[in-house]
């Protein structure tokens, strides 16, 4: 039986029988994996979306042509023939778990979850020898009885894989710092070491250019081991989480008394919080694109991709708040960045904003509880010194964050929110809180225009809310309903008109402008400017379209499509794929991780369809294209479907995948069959 990663207490039953998990094997949770990664992989949704309709539109010539509604546009002269003309909608699974009245059946022959295999060492090296010289290393206190092997010719001659030669034949690592702290495991260790003539002999030894003029790998937010020992040790101090919940705990104990009463009892409180007027400044503009925070697929090195393209905003991948409490390391992963990150986004004349002060990278945390948000938001504050803002999910739709009272279904709670919100503002000093939310939780019951009310007009404090257009039913099916985006943001401007007029009026009370920024369906520069017109958000943030292709943001600050050449998205490739061995490591984990995150992306990836062979622009997140073929080969084996083409790819830069590394892609490994009840 397995737990609930985000809920220990709670136990998971599996639909699938013993010959299903014989034939496909379950799902392996890895011990580095987050808990919300923990949580995907053991969700499963199904895969059948709406049939595709059609619409008419008018070509160049002003004659009016045939459109399928869902189906990429694709040139006659780049389509390829196959019995199926309806492609798959795989975002359609995203949805099937929450559509009611239907039942969920699991198709027969499909696999019931993914499994990674492991990529490591036939037999390890021991760490007392991994960056010790041959004839100098440390001692091991395992002695005769360590697993690992202590003779290192033996080792690199029979137990390590051969170096690879991709990037030269050069560790990325000990290039970018000189030093390469995985030594003798390094795929490239031949570009690091060399065999020299000593007194004893011939010895292998590390060389270190550390001394010499390097770049360097700046990340920050590098958490302590040490803090995150008291955090598991619970000798972490909190104070001004004690304070609060201890004044949260009182007052609830109070009941429903006269409201005169309970603000008596604010007004008492010993360490008064930090007003919203009080907290750094923020801005969100037009020329600040915001890359949505992206479970898997939002890690260090894709972020790292897309603000080299011009991505000016970024937000960690989600992390729940009680393991970040219990200082689990897998959580704590989630908050490093890296130092372009760390970098001011760009600007115009902002009145009251100091750009030297700000930052593009921000935390989202997703919490159940008013302690454990108001706790983990004062942690954060003490320990990550390089955070933009604190931005609270209130939109995830995975089921078991769901049902933990996390995520989308603090939708249905909005008191809990407002409280979570207000406690964090008191305990974050000068770190700006942010809310993400959804429509609401069910289809045609909308509830985010009654929030944003609450949440702007209640004085909770939140500097910034974002709206994704769909609700938690939906998940990614269906368009984002942009006009109801609008609408709050008609709501959110009323609001920041009444504060200017009272900020005038009155001088001491400042009541701060609060952002707007809208998400969904945004996959180009027209999707982008047409949001900031019609919408009025001041800002777009863009998720599925940034996975499918990343120079998004580079469109947007240009004004104009582009056409990247299939050579120029391999590129992209390589280059997600150095800053991944130089996040997770050079050795044969490392390289297995990063592997691992690339197909994860190419997974995406491989839906784009160059805007060269399309007929009709703009293209359209939803739209699903027909069997094609590209402008030459490499274009054709980049869209391409199938993942052992994903892994080939992989192998460019990857060397050959580890005979134990297993891929499945999602869309595969979690599809079901909807079929009505009765």
């Amino acid at each position: 039986m397995e737990s609930n990663p985000l809920n220990p207490h709670e136990t998971l039953t599996s639909s699938s029988n013993v010959q299903d998990r014989e034939a496909h094997p379950q799902n392996v949770v890895l011990a580095n994996d987050s808990a919300v990664t923990k949580a995907e992989k053991l969700e499963r949704h199904g895969s059948q979306g709406p049939p595709a309709k059609r619409m008419k539109v008018e070509d160049h010539n002003g004659t009016t042509s045939e459109r399928r509604k869902g189906v990429a546009p694709i040139k006659s002269e780049f389509l390829i023939n196959r019995s199926s003309t309806n492609p798959q909608d795989d975002d359609a699974a995203e949805g099937a778990a929450h559509q009611p009245g239907k039942r969920r059946e699991k198709s027969k022959g499909q696999n019931t979850a993914r499994n990674f295999g492991s990529s490591k060492d036939e037999v390890g090296l021991c760490s007392s020898r991994a960056t010790q010289p041959e004839f100098s290393p440390n001692d091991c206190q395992y002695g005769d009885k360590c697993r690992f092997e202590h003779d290192l010719r033996k080792y690199l001659k029979e137990w390590k894989r051969a170096d690879l030669t991709t990037f030269e034949g050069i560790c990325p690592i000990w290039k970018a710092n000189g030093k390469c702290h995985v030594g003798w495991k390094c795929r490239f260790v031949g570009s690091h070491s060399e065999e020299r003539e000593t007194e004893n002999g011939k010895e292998l030894i590390l060389t270190d250019s550390s001394s010499q003029s390097t770049t360097g790998i700046g990340t920050i937010n590098e958490v302590s081991t040490q803090a995150k020992s008291d955090l598991m040790k619970r000798k972490f101090n909190t104070p001004k989480t004690d304070k609060y919940v201890k004044w949260l705990q009182s007052e609830e104990q109070q009941g429903p008394h006269l409201d005169d009463e309970r603000n008596d009892k604010r007004a008492a409180y010993v360490s008064p919080p930090f007003l919203p007027c009080e907290k750094r400044k923020l801005y969100f503009g037009p020329e600040t694109p915001i890359l949505a925070p992206l479970t898997t697929q939002g890690n260090l090195p894709f972020r790292r991709l897309c603000v080299n393209l011009g991505a000016q905003l970024t937000y960690s991948e989600m992390a729940m708040s009680l393991p970040l409490i219990q200082g689990q390391k897998s959580e704590w992963a989630l908050l490093r960045a890296h130092e372009s990150e760390a970098t001011p986004p760009a600007f115009r004349s902002v009145k009251n904003y100091d750009n030297s002060r700000d930052l593009k990278f921000g935390a989202q945390i997703a919490a159940n509880k008013p302690w454990n948000a108001v706790k983990t938001a004062e942690i954060l504050t003490q320990l990550c010194p390089h955070l933009r803002l604190i931005d609270l999910n209130c939109g995830c739709p995975i089921d078991l964050v769901y049902r933990t009272g996390a995520g989308s279904a603090l939708l249905d709670s909005p008191a809990k929110m407002d409280k979570i919100v207000r406690g964090m503002n008191a305990v974050s000093d000068d770190i700006p809180i942010t809310v993400k939310i959804r429509m609401g939780t069910k289809d045609n019951k909308p509830t985010a225009l009654k929030l944003v009310d609450r949440l702007v007009y209640g004085g909770s404090g939140a500097a910034a809310i974002t709206l994704h257009g769909r609700s938690r039913q939906q998940r990614y099916t269906k368009s984002a309903d942009w006009e109801y985006i609008a609408d709050c943001a008609a709501l959110i401007k009323k609001f920041n008109e009444r504060g200017d007029d009272l900020a005038d009026t009155i001088r001491e009370v400042d009541t701060g402008k609060v952002y707007f920024i809208g998400n969904g369906d945004c996959y180009s520069h027209v999707d982008y400017q047409k949001h900031l017109e019609e919408a009025k958000v001041d800002s777009v943030m863009v998720a599925r379209g940034a996975l499918i292709k990343p120079w998004i943001f580079e469109e947007i600050e240009k004004g104009q499509y582009l056409d990247k050449s299939a050579s120029e998205r391999l590129g992209l490739v390589e280059k997600f794929a150095k800053y991944g061995l130089e996040t997770w490591g050079s050795d044969e984990m490392g390289v297995g991780t990063t592997r691992r995150f690339l197909l994860e992306w190419l997974s995406f990836a491989y839906r784009y369809v160059p805007v060269g062979i399309l007929e009709y622009l703009p293209p359209s997140l939803q739209d699903r294209p027909p069997a094609w073929r590209g402008r030459n080969e490499l274009e054709t084996l980049l869209g391409s479907d199938n993942y052992k083409d994903w892994i080939k790819i992989s192998e460019m830069f990857l060397g050959h995948a580890h005979e134990n590394f297993r891929f499945e892609p999602k869309h595969k490994s979690n599809s079901y069959e909807i079929e009505a009840e009765g």
